[in-house]
């Protein structure tokens, strides 16, 4: 086999700042609001030169992009998590000279008012639920698109879900069953057709689809479960395109108790958090507008 042996060349680059802790609290009343968010930056264009030759004439600064990710909380606002990733990346875009293209990903973790003598208190807070909100918001020459999504939204159900009928070699062992725990921590994203929309509602609304869907669905199988969930988004939601899920299968086993003479019709469970069954699936919208870069991650851009 012969070894290659054309010209070495720099393939491809972008930077950014990753994962800016930016807290937001509205203070213009006596009732204040937070907004809670990691954000990272990343920016592509005509870098080239920093990678050849440590040219850094074209490079804006990491921190300066940092600073811009905190100044923007405050002057455009934290309305949505996209709303406010679209206007750093519009920004990006249009006032940098060497930046062609900018993408923007946050995360927003939720926080649930304090009660004191049964009413919410004005300025405390504590953390709420697992689940954590994204956005990802890519804009260039080009156009401009936005994923929404949520990440570790952990849902169980104790029955109406079955796994039977698979196929079997010499090394199966698994038992089918026609009733048994199904569980997940959910990894869900959807992409836009557009950006006029009431981006907090909507994502409210998609939860709504994604808890209710997994409840409601007799599943034979996680992976009917998660084309449903798609499936029932795309037919609420006529601006999305396109719906990614990511479930690992949180497998809970039947303890044996019959060892101590004690019956267990599936009421006790072992939670065995690993190894685990991950499922994968797109759901998608035939003739809806191409994804350009919009799933063309920062973080996880050597994955």
């Amino acid at each position: 086999m012969t070894e290659p042996s054309g010209k070495i060349v720099l393939s491809g680059h972008q930077y950014g700042k990753a994962e800016n802790r930016v807290v937001r609290i509205v203070r213009d009343s006596p009732r204040h609001e937070i907004r809670d968010m990691n954000v990272s930056t990343c920016l592509r264009g005509d870098f080239a030169e920093a990678y050849l030759s440590g040219d850094q004439s074209k490079v804006l600064p990491t921190d300066t992009q940092k600073n811009t990710a905190f100044s923007y909380a405050k002057e455009v606002g934290t309305e949505s998590i996209e709303q406010y990733g679209l206007a750093l990346a519009r920004h990006f875009v249009d006032s940098v000279a060497p930046v062609s293209g900018a993408r923007i990903e946050v995360e927003e973790y939720a926080w649930s008012r304090v009660y004191v003598d049964g009413a919410e208190h004005d300025h405390t807070w504590v953390r709420s639920g697992q689940e954590t909100r994204t956005a990802a918001i890519t804009v260039d020459a080009d156009g401009t698109w936005v994923v929404g999504g949520l990440k570790d939204l952990v849902l169980l159900k104790s029955t109406g879900s079955e796994f039977h009928g698979f196929l079997e070699d010499e090394y199966t062992t698994l038992a089918p069953t026609n009733d048994r725990v199904m569980a997940t921590s959910l990894v869900a994203q959807w992409r836009f057709t557009r950006t006029d929309i009431d981006w907090n509602e909507t994502y409210l609304g998609i939860r709504d689809v994604v808890t209710s869907t997994f409840a409601t669905v007799h599943s034979l199988a996680l992976q009917q479960t998660l084309y449903q969930i798609g499936k029932n988004i795309l037919e609420r939601y006529p601006f999305v395109a396109e719906v990614r899920l990511s479930a690992p299968n949180k497998h809970h086993f039947e303890y044996d108790l019959g060892r101590f003479g004690v019956a267990n019709a599936n009421e006790v469970f072992h939670a065995d958090d690993r190894p685990y069954g991950l499922i994968q699936a797109a759901v998608s919208r035939e003739g809806a507008p191409a994804a350009g870069p919009a799933w063309d991650g920062y973080a996880g851009w050597l994955a």
